[in-house]
């Protein structure tokens, strides 16, 4: 997670500054120093400040940024996230990359922890998906768990999730799902994505550990969970919304992903201020 942090880090400084900051050194003195608070515009959930802390290490080592918060607690509006001390060309310079990074991951932590908040009980838990900023993966992951939530596979290369277009090039799912357990270590568990019943029997009957009902309705699912009858964990996907999930989490699939949490984020209000 460090070595991802760092990259992502440079990556977005290196774009925001390119050959420098014109205004800031325009403006500022080089030998300038200031204080600036992070302060919460809104309630929300709290992720990502030690990425903001490493967007100003990376900068200078020597800024001193002290964290008031931790990721995972509710803030309210007017809270002091953070303070920081040092060179404010450096501050200056951090502010936007500190500040879009800690927003994107406050506003994915925050909506995890109300769809978590929402099928409390169920015993079913919120997972994510592969529905991620490009390069902001780790973060985005990370923010998941900061909410509540869990994480899915991290990419292609950490677990088997045979899809309709696998399905399709396959042949059927049995072939799918002995190809894959052929090949694959015994290690990763096999999920198989299924569209209605015959599937979800085909899923069963081919061995899959793990079968997604993907876009079905609440009485579809139902109807699959009782035909798994925990032969397989049950995977429910497609259409999840605040509104829906705890009908969902009530038929008695064990796992609802939601792509939402990370492909649709509203970034919490966060501000740099200078004292």
């Amino acid at each position: 997670m460090k070595f991802e942090i760092k990259r992502i880090v440079r990556t977005a400084l290196e774009e925001d500054i390119g050959l420098g900051d014109v205004t800031s050194m325009a403006t500022v003195a080089r030998d300038t120093t200031a204080r600036a608070e992070l302060v919460a515009k809104e309630d929300f959930v709290v992720a990502g400040l030690d990425v903001a802390a490493a967007v100003f290490h990376q900068l200078d080592k020597d800024v001193r940024f002290e964290k008031i918060f931790v990721d995972g607690q509710k803030v309210k509006r007017g809270d002091v996230l953070a303070w920081l001390k040092g060179s404010a060309l450096m501050l200056l310079q951090g502010e936007r990359v500190a500040l879009n990074l800690l927003q994107r991951m406050s506003g994915i932590a925050t909506l995890t922890a109300r769809f978590v908040a929402a099928v409390e009980g169920t015993g079913a838990f919120i997972v994510d998906t592969r529905k991620t900023a490009p390069g902001l993966r780790a973060l985005d992951k990370y923010a998941v768990r900061a909410g509540g939530g869990r994480n899915h596979r991290i990419g292609l290369f950490d677990g088997v999730l045979i899809k309709e277009n696998h399905i399709a090039a396959a042949g059927d799912i049995a072939a799918a799902v002995a190809g894959a357990r052929e090949k694959v270590p015994h290690t990763l568990r096999v999920e198989v994505e299924t569209r209605d019943l015959n599937e979800v029997q085909q899923a069963l009957d081919a061995g899959a550990d793990v079968i997604m009902l993907d876009n079905m309705t609440n009485a579809e699912m139902v109807q699959a969970v009782a035909l798994i009858d925990g032969r397989a964990l049950t995977e429910a996907s497609g259409g999840v919304t605040l509104e829906r999930v705890r009908e969902i989490a009530e038929t008695g699939v064990n796992i609802i992903s939601v792509g939402a949490l990370t492909h649709s984020v509203v970034a919490a209000d966060i501000s740099m201020l200078f004292k």
